[in-house]
């Protein structure tokens, strides 16, 4: 199942990141044509990247919706792009580059984030963001 989790992950993933641009997701969610199927319809996803997200918890496809839309708000740009997939099994670090212009202050960022994915019966069932460090210390792993 490992293989096929990474692969169902990066196709994921890839909705999130093409053109780079995160708000292709929102469009896409908007326009319900968004592809959440690797994710379990229970899904959790817990924020601990944002800061006026900390401590969220987002349950559902709904949730991870909102989350997304929260997330993409305060910015004018917000673009992704997918470094790597690591992990065996049904647990897998994503670790991505962001880079972000904000909307009402032109301050621009760029950082690195990841996720941490579990996987029951090929979905995925808890996702949580972090730094990419402590994403690889939790699943056990190395960069």
């Amino acid at each position: 199942m490992s293989q096929e989790n990474v692969d169902n992950l990066r196709a994921f993933l890839e909705t999130w990141d093409r053109d780079g641009n995160i708000r292709a997701f929102v469009d896409a969610v908007n326009r319900g044509e968004a592809d959440m199927s690797v994710l379990d319809p229970k899904v959790t996803y817990e924020d601990t990247s944002l800061p006026d997200h900390v401590g969220e918890t987002y349950r559902g496809h709904e949730g991870v919706i909102r989350a997304t839309q929260r997330w993409t708000e305060p910015y004018e740009e917000l673009t992704s792009k997918l470094e790597k997939i690591v992990g065996t099994g049904d647990r897998l670090v994503s670790i991505h580059r962001i880079r972000a212009r904000a909307r009402h202050t032109g301050i621009e960022l760029e950082a690195r984030i990841a996720y941490q994915w579990t996987f029951r019966d090929g979905k995925v069932i808890h996702f949580k963001s972090s730094s990419p460090e402590e994403a690889l210390e939790a699943a056990g792993l190395r960069e």
